[in-house]
């Protein structure tokens, strides 16, 4: 076969790469490839000869992502086509690099070489036609590691830089497969992209060798292809010793009311009046209340008749949770923690809390005010928030300041020194620039008590549930529940609320804590500590969906969740994603030594 076809055959590679990665996450449901959906791409980079052998990587790696990235985040394009174009060439920068790597240092296969007189071509011996056969297996191992470990660094880097954007890592698509998911309080789900990668990479090292072996007649026990398989067993292993021990030990019930109206809007603006958004959330929060106390109605009922009352227990709500900025009104708030709202806000806070004593869990935006003779007035100036609100019935307010903003949703940068910014992004989003959001500073959770037992808020506003490195700081010893608020409304009833959720859910695996989520367009949910949205007595799935199962809904979920008293501290939460660090550097610095081995023959 002719170079032309070759390299037409290794384009056809990558690209059923990318497109297999874009398969691993909603709405598809194909993450059982995420076990052979690199073997292409690796045979084609191994295989490439020395000339121009950068050159061509760069090419393929990038058209890997390319076709990963362009399918994955088409959602963007309901926000803007320009946004969603120019992401995708950023990130497919990452595999590019990756492929560099591979085609290079992380190649088992030297190939032919050129003598440094640009000589004829010299053959190098390969690998596996000398040393013994763990010698042969070991750097196998090497290489395979390697490669694995450097794509999970960039993935990292990916995450990090420029405020970073790491949604649907490798790892993520282990989002339906709970048992291989549990390895992410090791090293995050950033580092569950090792394992798949890694197995692949011996697969195919293994199968040129099968291959080779069956033409000569000589078939020899593989011992890399064992090994990298007793890690998949032994992960496997390790997840269904998790999930068996979930729930054991003391912990806190808490019974939370989480309400969703999915309110449509164009990017920022909503699409229903201040008036309707009120009402809407009156009426839901007491539907939902209502709701519960015909259920427990109908069991003391039953139970009346079966002579067993003293057993019921009422699932009357500690909570009621409303999504990211749920109400229009604003929480105006003094240096010195005075406060005050809006009177629509009262209203509607007011009609609610007629219902019974809970803690009313809440997005708001804030204001920056002061208290002066006429009251509590905003600042000249005055910086707002994105912020979660925790009311309890009788105690002081609880308010944590978003960190981890959005960038060209919540703050354009530079746009003060370069106003086009700013038309650029109304030309796009359709609705007019209002001016940035500013990031809070506080790292401390927020207290909280149901039925005179404490525990902590580790809180989350909108998408800083998919930035681990960020809750992680949050974790403390003792009972903690993670609380997100969120609005995936900008891209409308798109796979990116379905991502969001599937990146998100990882948080309670990594950090072994609860999670409750409540969105207003998205997937309001109930998340136990090992990633899994089942009730802790009957099992139920605690995800507010409709009839058909599409999270898009108008409605009112009742979640049960049991906060331990004494969780864990996994690995993850005490080193973060320096373990990940670690191991990319590790991986580059063998490859490095791999390569000395592989120009002698070895």
């Amino acid at each position: 076969m002719t170079a032309a076809p070759r390299f037409v055959l290794r384009l056809l590679a990558a690209l059923a790469s990318g497109l297999g990665m874009a398969l691993l996450f909603p709405p598809f449901h194909a993450g059982d490839l995420v076990w052979v959906v690199f073997i292409p791409l690796l045979v084609a980079l191994w295989s490439l000869g020395p000339r121009r052998r950068k050159r061509a990587a760069g090419l393929l790696g990038f058209l890997t992502g390319l076709a990963f990235f362009l399918p994955n985040l088409a959602w963007l394009r309901t926000v803007s086509d320009v946004g969603w174009i120019m992401l995708s060439l950023y990130l497919a920068v990452f595999p590019a690099l990756w492929a560099v790597f591979a085609a290079t240092l992380g190649n088992p296969w030297p190939g032919p070489e050129p003598l440094p007189d640009h000589g004829p071509i010299v053959r190098m011996p390969l690998p596996e036609q000398g040393g013994g056969r763990w010698a042969v297996s070991l750097r196998s191992l090497r290489f395979a590691f390697a490669c694995a470990a450097v794509w999970t660094g960039l993935d990292w880097l990916r995450g990090w830089l420029f405020t970073g954007f790491g949604w649907n890592t490798l790892g993520v698509a282990f989002h339906e497969t709970p048992v291989i998911a549990q390895a992410a309080d090791l090293l995050g789900a950033t580092g569950l992209s090792i394992l798949p990668i890694f197995l692949q990479g011996v697969i195919v090292q293994a199968g040129r060798r099968l291959a080779r072996g069956a033409r000569s007649g000589t078939l020899r026990t593989h011992y890399d292809f064992g090994l990298a398989a007793l890690l998949v067993a032994v992960v496997t292993s390790y997840g269904i010793w998790r999930i068996s021990t979930q729930g054991q030990g003391e912990s806190i019930r808490l019974r939370a009311l989480l309400v969703q109206l999915n309110i449509p809007q164009e990017a920022s603006r909503q699409l229903w009046s201040p008036e309707e958004i009120h009402v809407g959330y009156e009426d839901e929060t007491l539907a939902g209340l209502q709701a519960v106390e015909d259920a427990d109605q109908r069991r003391l009922q039953a139970a009346l008749e079966k002579g067993d009352e003293g057993g019921i227990e009422l699932t009357t709500p500690d909570w009621i949770v409303w999504p990211e900025t749920a109400l229009n009104g604003r929480i105006f708030r003094t240096a010195g923690g005075e406060w005050g709202t809006t009177r629509e806000n009262e209203m509607t806070i007011g009609r609610v809390r007629e219902a019974g004593d809970f803690t009313l869990v809440t997005g708001v935006n804030e204001v920056e005010s002061e208290l002066t003779e006429l009251g509590i007035l905003m600042k000249p100036d005055a910086r707002i928030w994105n912020t979660l609100a925790v009311l309890p019935p009788d105690g002081p307010l609880e308010l944590f300041r978003k960190r981890h903003l959005v960038i060209f949703g919540e703050y354009i940068p530079f746009v003060e020194r370069l106003p086009f910014l700013a038309k650029i992004y109304e030309q796009q989003a359709g609705v007019p620039y209002q001016g940035a959001f500013s990031a809070g500073d506080s790292l401390e959770p927020l207290p909280a008590a149901v039925r005179g037992e404490a525990f902590g808020i580790i809180p989350s506003v909108c998408f800083e549930d998919t930035v681990p490195r960020l809750l992680r700081k949050f974790v403390r010893g003792g009972p903690q529940i993670i609380v997100n608020v969120t609005n995936d409304g900008w891209f409308k009833e798109s796979p990116g609320a379905l991502q969001h959720f599937a990146n998100a859910r990882f948080r309670a695996i990594e950090l072994r804590r609860p999670m409750l989520r409540c969105a207003n367009q998205g997937v309001t949910a109930a998340i136990n500590a090992a990633g899994l949205t089942l009730g802790p007595d009957d099992g139920r799935r605690q995800e507010l969906r409709d009839a058909n199962g599409s999270p898009f809904t108008r409605g009112h979920l009742l979640a049960e969740l049991d906060i331990p008293k004494n969780p864990p501290l996994t690995l993850y939460a005490v080193i973060g994603d320096w373990g990940v660090i670690v191991l990319a550097l590790t991986g580059f610095l063998l490859s490095l030594r791999g390569r000395g081995l592989g120009s002698s023959g070895g």
